[in-house]
Protein backbone atom coordinates (compact mmCIF):
# COMPACT_ATOMS: atom_id res chain seq x y z
CA UNK A 1 0.00 0.00 0.00
CA UNK A 2 1.05 3.23 -0.83
CA UNK A 3 -0.28 6.42 0.44
CA UNK A 4 0.43 10.39 -0.47
CA UNK A 5 -0.68 13.33 1.02
CA UNK A 6 -1.67 16.20 -1.03
CA UNK A 7 -2.07 20.31 -0.08
CA UNK A 8 -4.51 22.62 -1.49
CA UNK A 9 -3.88 25.17 -3.29
CA UNK A 10 -4.78 28.63 -4.63
CA UNK A 11 -3.62 29.76 -7.99
CA UNK A 12 -3.37 33.64 -9.53
CA UNK A 13 -3.20 35.08 -6.10
CA UNK A 14 -4.65 38.04 -7.87
CA UNK A 15 -2.76 39.77 -10.46
CA UNK A 16 -0.50 36.34 -10.67
CA UNK A 17 -2.43 34.94 -13.49
CA UNK A 18 -1.22 31.35 -14.34
CA UNK A 19 1.81 31.70 -12.78
CA UNK A 20 1.89 32.06 -8.84
CA UNK A 21 0.08 29.35 -6.58
CA UNK A 22 0.00 28.97 -2.86
CA UNK A 23 -0.01 25.70 -1.08
CA UNK A 24 -2.88 25.30 2.19
CA UNK A 25 -2.66 22.72 5.71
CA UNK A 26 -6.05 21.33 4.16
CA UNK A 27 -5.08 18.16 2.39
CA UNK A 28 -6.50 14.72 0.15
CA UNK A 29 -4.64 10.86 0.65
CA UNK A 30 -4.00 9.19 -2.44
CA UNK A 31 -3.98 5.29 -1.21
CA UNK A 32 -2.81 2.70 -4.09
CA UNK A 33 -3.64 -0.59 -2.83
CA UNK A 34 -1.40 -3.41 -5.43
CA UNK A 35 -2.51 -6.96 -6.38
CA UNK A 36 -6.03 -5.76 -6.13
CA UNK A 37 -8.97 -6.11 -8.25
CA UNK A 38 -9.40 -2.61 -9.57
CA UNK A 39 -11.70 -0.27 -7.28
CA UNK A 40 -12.31 3.55 -6.48
CA UNK A 41 -13.54 3.83 -2.85
CA UNK A 42 -13.89 7.94 -2.36
CA UNK A 43 -13.69 9.16 1.29
CA UNK A 44 -15.27 12.99 2.04
CA UNK A 45 -15.75 15.61 -1.07
CA UNK A 46 -16.95 14.07 -3.78
CA UNK A 47 -17.88 10.70 -2.25
CA UNK A 48 -21.37 11.05 -4.40
CA UNK A 49 -19.97 12.47 -7.73
CA UNK A 50 -16.92 11.09 -8.57
CA UNK A 51 -16.69 8.16 -10.98
CA UNK A 52 -15.68 4.95 -9.70
CA UNK A 53 -14.26 3.49 -12.90
CA UNK A 54 -11.42 4.25 -15.09
CA UNK A 55 -12.78 7.52 -15.65
CA UNK A 56 -11.35 8.65 -12.53
CA UNK A 57 -8.62 11.06 -12.83
CA UNK A 58 -6.42 9.53 -10.15
CA UNK A 59 -6.74 5.84 -11.98
CA UNK A 60 -6.30 7.75 -15.31
CA UNK A 61 -3.01 9.80 -13.77
CA UNK A 62 -1.69 6.18 -12.62
CA UNK A 63 -2.32 4.47 -15.78
CA UNK A 64 -0.69 7.90 -17.08
CA UNK A 65 2.59 7.65 -15.52
CA UNK A 66 3.29 3.68 -16.13
CA UNK A 67 2.80 4.56 -20.14
CA UNK A 68 5.46 7.37 -19.20
CA UNK A 69 7.91 4.56 -18.20
CA UNK A 70 7.21 2.35 -20.60
CA UNK A 71 5.83 -0.20 -18.21
CA UNK A 72 2.32 -2.42 -17.94
CA UNK A 73 0.59 -0.84 -15.32
CA UNK A 74 -0.12 -3.41 -12.06
CA UNK A 75 -3.48 -4.50 -11.11
CA UNK A 76 -4.48 -1.70 -8.26
CA UNK A 77 -7.50 -0.33 -6.52
CA UNK A 78 -7.57 3.36 -5.31
CA UNK A 79 -8.98 4.46 -1.89
CA UNK A 80 -9.17 8.59 -1.94
CA UNK A 81 -9.83 10.90 1.33
CA UNK A 82 -10.81 14.09 0.08
CA UNK A 83 -11.00 17.23 2.53
CA UNK A 84 -10.63 19.91 -0.68
CA UNK A 85 -14.24 20.69 -1.98
CA UNK A 86 -14.54 20.32 -5.41
CA UNK A 87 -14.70 22.64 -8.61
CA UNK A 88 -13.73 25.16 -5.59
CA UNK A 89 -10.78 26.83 -7.14
CA UNK A 90 -8.90 25.19 -4.28
CA UNK A 91 -6.88 22.43 -6.50
CA UNK A 92 -8.60 19.01 -6.06
CA UNK A 93 -7.67 18.14 -9.55
CA UNK A 94 -4.21 18.90 -9.37
CA UNK A 95 -3.78 16.87 -5.95
CA UNK A 96 -5.64 13.98 -8.33
CA UNK A 97 -2.83 14.42 -10.61
CA UNK A 98 0.10 15.47 -8.53
CA UNK A 99 -1.09 12.05 -5.82
CA UNK A 100 -1.99 9.39 -8.56
CA UNK A 101 1.61 10.66 -9.78
CA UNK A 102 3.42 10.46 -6.85
CA UNK A 103 1.84 7.34 -5.80
CA UNK A 104 2.94 5.43 -9.05
CA UNK A 105 5.95 6.77 -8.55
CA UNK A 106 6.81 5.20 -5.17
CA UNK A 107 4.99 1.81 -6.73
CA UNK A 108 7.44 1.79 -9.51
CA UNK A 109 10.69 2.51 -7.65
CA UNK A 110 10.55 5.96 -8.03
CA UNK A 111 11.76 6.05 -11.88
CA UNK A 112 11.61 9.52 -12.22
CA UNK A 113 12.43 12.16 -10.66
CA UNK A 114 10.25 15.02 -8.99
CA UNK A 115 11.12 17.36 -11.78
CA UNK A 116 9.85 15.12 -14.25
CA UNK A 117 6.49 13.86 -12.04
CA UNK A 118 6.14 17.99 -12.20
CA UNK A 119 6.27 18.40 -15.42
CA UNK A 120 4.17 15.76 -16.33
CA UNK A 121 1.55 16.83 -14.16
CA UNK A 122 1.66 20.33 -15.55
CA UNK A 123 1.32 18.88 -19.15
CA UNK A 124 -1.71 17.31 -17.84
CA UNK A 125 -3.65 20.14 -15.77
CA UNK A 126 -1.90 22.29 -18.99
CA UNK A 127 -1.27 25.14 -16.42
CA UNK A 128 1.36 24.83 -13.58
CA UNK A 129 -0.13 27.31 -10.81
CA UNK A 130 -1.63 24.48 -9.11
CA UNK A 131 0.46 21.66 -9.33
CA UNK A 132 3.55 23.21 -8.70
CA UNK A 133 3.00 24.01 -5.18
CA UNK A 134 0.99 21.07 -4.71
CA UNK A 135 4.17 19.15 -5.29
CA UNK A 136 6.66 21.25 -4.31
CA UNK A 137 4.49 23.44 -1.13
CA UNK A 138 4.88 26.87 -0.24
CA UNK A 139 4.49 29.97 -2.83
CA UNK A 140 5.81 29.20 -5.62
CA UNK A 141 6.36 31.22 -9.22
CA UNK A 142 6.10 28.72 -12.41
CA UNK A 143 7.09 29.56 -16.14
CA UNK A 144 7.31 28.08 -18.88
CA UNK A 145 10.05 28.78 -21.40
CA UNK A 146 10.38 26.62 -24.63
CA UNK A 147 8.04 23.93 -23.22
CA UNK A 148 10.47 23.66 -20.38
CA UNK A 149 8.68 24.15 -16.80
CA UNK A 150 10.86 26.66 -14.39
CA UNK A 151 9.55 27.29 -10.98
CA UNK A 152 10.97 29.27 -7.89
CA UNK A 153 10.03 29.10 -4.52
CA UNK A 154 9.25 32.72 -2.96
CA UNK A 155 9.98 33.21 0.76
CA UNK A 156 6.64 33.59 3.26
CA UNK A 157 6.81 35.81 6.13
CA UNK A 158 6.33 33.53 9.61
CA UNK A 159 2.22 34.31 10.77
CA UNK A 160 0.26 34.20 7.49
CA UNK A 161 -3.46 32.20 7.34
CA UNK A 162 -5.21 31.37 4.72
CA UNK A 163 -9.05 32.59 5.30
CA UNK A 164 -11.62 30.94 3.19
CA UNK A 165 -15.26 31.79 1.87
CA UNK A 166 -16.45 28.63 0.17
CA UNK A 167 -19.78 30.06 -1.53
CA UNK A 168 -21.95 27.10 -1.77
CA UNK A 169 -22.12 26.92 -5.36
CA UNK A 170 -19.24 25.75 -7.86
CA UNK A 171 -17.61 27.09 -10.76
CA UNK A 172 -16.35 25.30 -14.08
CA UNK A 173 -13.24 26.01 -14.50
CA UNK A 174 -13.56 25.75 -18.61
CA UNK A 175 -16.96 28.47 -18.14
CA UNK A 176 -14.55 30.64 -16.05
CA UNK A 177 -11.89 30.65 -18.88
CA UNK A 178 -14.36 30.98 -21.55
CA UNK A 179 -15.31 34.44 -19.86
CA UNK A 180 -11.93 35.75 -20.44
CA UNK A 181 -10.73 38.30 -23.50
CA UNK A 182 -8.16 37.33 -26.18
CA UNK A 183 -6.77 40.20 -25.83
CA UNK A 184 -6.40 42.66 -23.29
CA UNK A 185 -5.07 46.69 -23.06
CA UNK A 186 -1.99 47.60 -22.24
CA UNK A 187 -2.92 49.47 -19.51
CA UNK A 188 -4.40 46.63 -18.03
CA UNK A 189 -0.93 44.26 -18.62
CA UNK A 190 0.92 46.44 -17.11
CA UNK A 191 -1.32 47.05 -14.16
CA UNK A 192 -0.84 42.94 -13.93
CA UNK A 193 2.74 43.07 -14.69
CA UNK A 194 3.52 45.78 -12.06
CA UNK A 195 1.56 44.25 -8.90
CA UNK A 196 2.68 40.64 -9.21
CA UNK A 197 6.13 42.18 -9.42
CA UNK A 198 5.10 44.34 -6.15
CA UNK A 199 3.77 40.96 -4.45
CA UNK A 200 7.11 38.86 -4.79
CA UNK A 201 8.57 42.16 -3.58
CA UNK A 202 6.21 42.28 -0.89
CA UNK A 203 6.74 38.87 0.18
CA UNK A 204 10.50 38.60 0.05
CA UNK A 205 11.17 41.82 2.12
CA UNK A 206 8.45 41.32 4.91
CA UNK A 207 6.02 44.41 3.91
CA UNK A 208 3.20 42.98 4.56
CA UNK A 209 1.01 46.35 4.06
CA UNK A 210 1.88 46.24 0.37
CA UNK A 211 -0.35 43.19 -0.53
CA UNK A 212 -4.01 44.51 -0.80
CA UNK A 213 -2.62 46.32 -3.53
CA UNK A 214 -0.24 43.80 -5.55
CA UNK A 215 -3.25 41.07 -5.23
CA UNK A 216 -5.63 43.88 -7.82
CA UNK A 217 -6.23 42.05 -10.77
CA UNK A 218 -7.43 43.59 -14.02
CA UNK A 219 -7.07 40.10 -16.01
CA UNK A 220 -9.42 37.69 -14.86
CA UNK A 221 -11.46 38.42 -11.57
CA UNK A 222 -13.30 41.53 -13.53
CA UNK A 223 -14.44 39.13 -16.16
CA UNK A 224 -15.63 35.79 -13.29
CA UNK A 225 -17.15 38.60 -11.50
CA UNK A 226 -20.07 37.74 -13.31
CA UNK A 227 -20.01 34.44 -11.77
CA UNK A 228 -19.93 35.90 -8.26
CA UNK A 229 -21.53 39.01 -8.52
CA UNK A 230 -21.19 39.34 -4.58
CA UNK A 231 -17.16 39.27 -4.87
CA UNK A 232 -16.29 42.75 -4.40
CA UNK A 233 -18.23 43.38 -1.26
CA UNK A 234 -16.70 40.35 0.41
CA UNK A 235 -13.54 41.47 -0.64
CA UNK A 236 -14.08 44.80 0.74
CA UNK A 237 -15.73 43.25 3.93
CA UNK A 238 -12.38 41.01 4.51
CA UNK A 239 -9.94 43.88 3.94
CA UNK A 240 -12.30 45.94 6.33
CA UNK A 241 -11.65 43.32 9.29
CA UNK A 242 -8.30 43.11 8.87
CA UNK A 243 -7.20 41.14 5.78
CA UNK A 244 -3.79 41.74 4.01
CA UNK A 245 -5.30 41.35 0.84
CA UNK A 246 -8.26 38.80 -0.83
CA UNK A 247 -8.29 37.25 -4.13
CA UNK A 248 -10.66 34.97 -6.10
CA UNK A 249 -9.00 31.50 -5.78
CA UNK A 250 -8.02 29.85 -9.03
CA UNK A 251 -11.36 29.94 -11.21
CA UNK A 252 -13.63 30.20 -7.89
CA UNK A 253 -15.65 29.83 -6.54
CA UNK A 254 -13.95 29.72 -3.00
CA UNK A 255 -12.40 33.32 -2.09
CA UNK A 256 -9.18 33.58 0.03
CA UNK A 257 -8.20 36.48 2.41
CA UNK A 258 -4.93 36.50 3.75
CA UNK A 259 -4.68 37.06 7.63
CA UNK A 260 -1.67 37.75 9.42
CA UNK A 261 -3.00 35.69 13.01
CA UNK A 262 -5.89 34.28 13.97
CA UNK A 263 -8.12 35.17 11.15
CA UNK A 264 -11.34 34.79 13.47
CA UNK A 265 -12.06 38.72 13.04
CA UNK A 266 -12.13 38.00 8.93
CA UNK A 267 -14.07 35.29 8.80
CA UNK A 268 -16.66 36.63 10.82
CA UNK A 269 -16.79 39.43 8.16
CA UNK A 270 -16.65 37.12 5.42
CA UNK A 271 -19.87 35.81 7.40
CA UNK A 272 -21.71 38.28 8.19
CA UNK A 273 -21.53 40.13 4.52
CA UNK A 274 -22.32 37.01 2.61
CA UNK A 275 -25.33 36.33 5.32
CA UNK A 276 -26.01 40.32 4.60
CA UNK A 277 -26.17 39.36 0.63
CA UNK A 278 -27.65 36.41 0.67
CA UNK A 279 -25.00 34.18 -0.85
CA UNK A 280 -24.84 31.11 1.36
CA UNK A 281 -21.46 29.40 1.97
CA UNK A 282 -19.24 28.68 5.12
CA UNK A 283 -15.59 29.97 5.89
CA UNK A 284 -12.27 27.61 7.02
CA UNK A 285 -9.60 29.21 8.34
CA UNK A 286 -6.08 27.24 7.02
CA UNK A 287 -2.47 27.62 7.69
CA UNK A 288 -0.38 28.03 4.44
CA UNK A 289 1.78 24.45 3.97
CA UNK A 290 5.33 24.65 3.28
CA UNK A 291 5.06 20.95 3.41
CA UNK A 292 3.86 19.32 -0.70
CA UNK A 293 2.94 16.44 -1.64
CA UNK A 294 4.90 13.35 0.14
CA UNK A 295 4.72 9.79 0.77
CA UNK A 296 2.58 9.09 3.83
CA UNK A 297 3.42 5.32 3.84
CA UNK A 298 4.66 2.97 0.93
CA UNK A 299 5.09 -0.02 -0.28
CA UNK A 300 7.91 -2.54 -1.61
CA UNK A 301 8.25 -1.70 -5.60
CA UNK A 302 7.00 -3.92 -7.74
CA UNK A 303 9.10 -5.85 -9.94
Amino acid sequence: MVVVSVPATSANLGAGFDCLGLALDLRNEVTLLPDRPFHVEVIGEGSDTLPRDRSNLVARTVLRYFEEIGRAAPSFALRLTNRIPMTGGLGSSSTALVGGLLAANELAGGCLAREDLLRLASELEGHPDNVAPAMLGGLVLSVIQDGRLITTDIPIPPGLRAVLFLPRFTTSTREARRLLPNRVSLSDAVFNLSRSALFVAAMTGGHLELLRYATQDRLHQPYRQVLFPAMPRLFEAALDAGALAAWLSGSGSALLALANGPGTEIAGAFEMCAQRLGVAGRTVVVDLSCQGAHVVESAPPIA
